[in-house]
């Protein structure tokens, strides 16, 4: 049985017009420049057994730029991590190694 009203991101549930249907955005976001990317370094533990993780968030661009960005800072550390939904999960604590490499090549930090 499928459903009728499937929820999504922006927080609707239910709709009562039969004929409603979801404006899904496929919109493809160009990749800023390295320039103008306002990323974040930070370390989190939460919900992962304390192993701690350096998470980097605010990439805006294509998912393959993120997929690139993310592979040469694993190579950089030498360590595992995944990508996915605007943010690179490099594992362990990176900060130190991180940071600078992100502003030699180009990269602004958030404030």
């Amino acid at each position: 049985m499928s459903k009728k009203n499937i929820a999504d991101t922006r927080g609707f549930v239910y709709s009562t017009d039969p004929d409603f249907t979801f404006e899904s955005s496929n919109e493809v976001q160009e990749t800023l420049l390295p320039a103008q990317q306002k990323l974040r370094i930070r370390l989190e533990t939460k919900h992962r057994g304390g192993k701690a993780v350096t998470l980097i968030t605010g990439f805006i661009g294509k998912e393959s730029d993120l997929e690139i960005l993310s592979k040469q800072l694993k190579n950089f550390c030498g360590t595992g991590g995944s990508s996915k939904d605007a943010e690179i999960i490099i594992q362990g604590d990176q900060r130190t190694k991180i940071l600078p490499w992100l502003i030699k090549n180009g990269y602004s930090q958030a404030k």
